[in-house]
């Protein structure tokens, strides 16, 4: 079983088909704009030591505020969205549900003794899950692709849309090849009639062992009747935000990561005020903050991201929606905000 964690690299069919991708070379993938998953200077050793001297408000002093929605009776004529933590989210409108990265097996990591979420984030089982339409996975990080919850869920699982290259990882884990689409950037998929997805650049990276890049990272633009939703991956602050808010020219509410920066790894990650800027670029109207309050994977107090991209949204006049864990927001009504993330920490 741990094995089967780390997943299998692309073969076949689908390694030729990521060879000729104008955005590998050598069968890895490339971001757009020269990116160094950490700074030539600092070392990994340099990294390590930082890590293993962090405060003790990296986790939350006591169990993190929350709600528990009833996933199987939300009904309605607006997109819903039920936010789990990090970047674990359910997206239901008119009865189609969308899940998003989810992780819920208590860690992000391949060992249950590494990347322990917090007390109070872990509010759903399998079974608390109604049929997932369609499963959209930006990249096969850890904290994004959790393989023990994965197979928990796959009765419930009708399709799965993700970057090209993670289908490896599914189809190894029991997932039909059939129910698998892949995209490279730029390219879409007709979901249905009323739903179309298009795969997006990000500025990341990918792996679940020892290589890098061999599977893809990607964002999403979901036109969804009438609505624009940005789906946003794991990125440092990218050109490309811009581009795209061109291309779609207004997006009723973007998912952005605003957490898990560091100074060793700016690339990769997006700072907070980086995050407000991208949720201008991108024309959006509602930034909805994710990659935070589940996992400790940096090096910040826990709420620090939130605080920070809450001060830097006052400044550029940018409306942000941030729910407790399990609570649901309803698209278009009005939202009283409850900074539930403000409360004594340790030192």
């Amino acid at each position: 079983m741990i094995l089967k964690r780390f997943g299998k690299e692309p073969s076949g069919d689908r390694l030729t088909r990521i060879k000729k991708a104008d955005n590998t070379e050598n069968g890895n993938f490339c971001n757009i704009e020269p990116t160094s998953v950490q700074p030539k200077d600092v070392s990994t050793f340099k990294i390590l030591k930082h890590m293993l001297n962090r405060p003790k408000s990296v986790r939350p002093s006591q169990k993190i505020p929350h709600t528990k929605a009833d996933l199987l009776n939300i009904i309605t004529d607006k997109p819903v969205v039920v936010w789990f933590g990090h970047s674990s989210y359910l997206l239901s409108f008119k009865g189609y549900n969308i899940l998003v990265d989810p992780v819920f097996s208590g860690f992000a990591s391949p060992f249950k003794f590494f990347g322990k979420s917090f007390k109070g984030t872990d509010l759903y089982s399998a079974k608390d899950f109604p049929k997932i339409d369609l499963l959209l996975l930006t990249h096969d990080h850890y904290d994004h692709l959790d393989y023990k919850f994965l197979k928990e869920l796959k009765p419930k699982i009708s399709a799965v849309l993700t970057s090209l290259g993670v289908g490896e990882h599914l189809e190894l884990w029991g997932i039909g090849p059939k129910m698998i689409t892949e995209l490279n950037w730029n390219e879409s998929s007709i979901i249905n009639s009323n739903l179309k997805i298009t795969a997006l650049p990000s500025r990341h990276f990918s792996g679940r062992g020892i290589k890098r890049n061999t599977s893809l990272w990607a964002s999403y633009a979901l036109e969804w009747e009438n609505f624009n939703i940005y789906i946003g991956s794991d990125s440092g602050y990218s050109l490309q935000f811009k581009e795209i808010g061109k291309k779609f020219k207004t997006f009723d509410i973007a998912f952005l990561e605003c957490g898990q920066y560091g100074k060793y790894w700016p690339q990769i990650h997006m700072f907070p005020e980086e995050t407000v800027q991208a949720a201008k670029d991108l024309n959006a109207k509602i930034l909805f903050p994710v990659h935070w309050g589940k996992f400790v994977l940096s090096t910040h107090p826990w709420n620090e991201p939130v605080k920070r991209l809450m001060a830097q949204a006052r400044k550029q006049d940018q409306e942000v929606v941030a729910p407790k864990i399990g609570e649901p927001y309803t698209f278009g009504n009005k939202f009283v905000q409850d900074e539930w993330w403000n409360f004594n920490e340790k030192k």
